[in-house]
């Protein structure tokens, strides 16, 4: 089974101002533009840490920040419960719950802890370079339990509380419940994770365990959202013909909801034309798309979104996918397979900056 223990957290000690000035959406959800905003809300940014014009300066902000008491650690180990507020991309208000935990990280090939997506060279080795530079994982990965998390708030007022988010300190308790012997999916932080497994082969034990969110496939609050795809300067898609053709968007929708999922499906939207489009048996929506490379790529979780670049003229098709279903996800994992890239949104992903774990005692 997973290995999660409690953990002595670091954390933002008040003196930097509002918590809400100091945490920030992981690092691959941030755009430069709101990585400029979050560098001048406040020096102490979580952002300056996660997503920094060097490693080497992250680990040496990340040390000045603890001399200072900016940052300062928790005495006693303790697993943290959090409750999220979010309203989704389809407009939809949601709470998630889970815990964070201390995973210990290992191979896949223990089914233990299984991947879902594949992941890119480039992005592990920036994140290992700044797991080396600042010897901390500055923020969790969210991974799923099949099944149930036996965990209820207590009745007081959270620990923290910022953006949406409320955590509570729970200091006692039996973590092994958390997954028994149910294995664990990654929904997000792949590149963390295999950078994880890297770095601890360089430092050992002490270095081999990431902070990581763990919420039940049950959890109400649970949702997975798809990655719309959309072609730019592909003239070759704009004057496509590949389905059956539906009088508006609306009825092409509704149609694919009918769908089953032993087969993919999508919506093609085009300029004066909508189809429905139907793919192989055992293939994913997304694999249906990805038939046409990936030349002129864009992605969205807003369908309204996809649709109004179309309209616009700035992109020359529109691809409307399902919702994926986390059985099919499982699924995927525990045949020894990978989805393609963007093939879930796994929304909200967890805040930065709420936790920090060191990889050393």
């Amino acid at each position: 089974m997973a290995d999660v223990q409690p953990f002595r957290a670091v954390r933002y000690t008040g003196a930097a101002g509002p918590l809400a000035d100091l945490v920030a959406p992981p690092y691959d959800a941030v755009t430069p533009a709101e990585r400029a905003s979050l560098f001048t809300r406040s020096p102490y940014n979580v952002v300056h840490l996660t997503l920094p014009d060097s490693a080497d300066e992250a680990g040496r902000l990340y040390r000045d920040w603890l001399d200072a008491g900016i940052l300062a650690r928790e005495e006693i180990p303790a697993a943290w419960l959090m409750a999220e507020d979010y309203v989704g991309p389809d407009g939809v208000a949601r709470t998630r719950h889970g815990v964070v935990v201390s995973l210990a990280v290992e191979p896949y090939e223990t089914g233990n802890i299984l991947p879902h997506e594949r992941t890119h060279a480039r992005i592990r080795e920036e994140r290992l370079r700044l797991l080396r530079a600042t010897r901390v994982e500055l923020e969790p990965i969210f991974v799923l339990v099949d099944g149930e998390l036996d965990l209820e708030a207590p009745e007081r007022a959270p620990d923290l509380r910022a953006d949406g988010a409320r955590l509570w300190r729970l200091p006692d308790g039996d973590l092994a419940a958390v997954t028994g012997d149910r294995g664990l999916l990654i929904a997000d932080g792949h590149h963390r994770y295999e950078s994880a497994i890297e770095f601890a082969g360089e430092t050992g034990p002490e270095g081999a365990r990431i902070m990581t969110l763990v919420v039940a496939t049950t959890d109400p609050g649970l949702h997975v959202f798809p990655t719309h795809r959309v072609f730019s300067s592909r003239s070759d898609l704009a004057e496509a013909r590949e389905g059956e053709a539906a009088r508006d968007l609306e009825e092409a929708l509704a149609r694919l909801a009918e769908e089953p999922f032993t087969h993919s499906a999508a919506v093609v939207y085009r300029a004066g034309l909508v189809e429905l489009v139907r793919g192989r048996d055992g293939e994913l929506d997304a694999e249906l798309v990805d038939r046409h490379g990936l030349d002129g790529i864009g992605y969205t979780p807003r369908a309204a979104d996809a649709v109004e670049a179309v309209d616009r003229g700035e992109a020359d098709v529109a691809f409307l996918l399902r919702e994926p279903r986390v059985e099919d996800v499982f699924a995927v994992a525990r045949r020894g397979e990978r989805m393609p890239p963007k093939s879930t949104y796994f929304f909200p992903k967890p805040l930065s900056g709420l936790l920090f774990h060191p990889v050393e005692p």
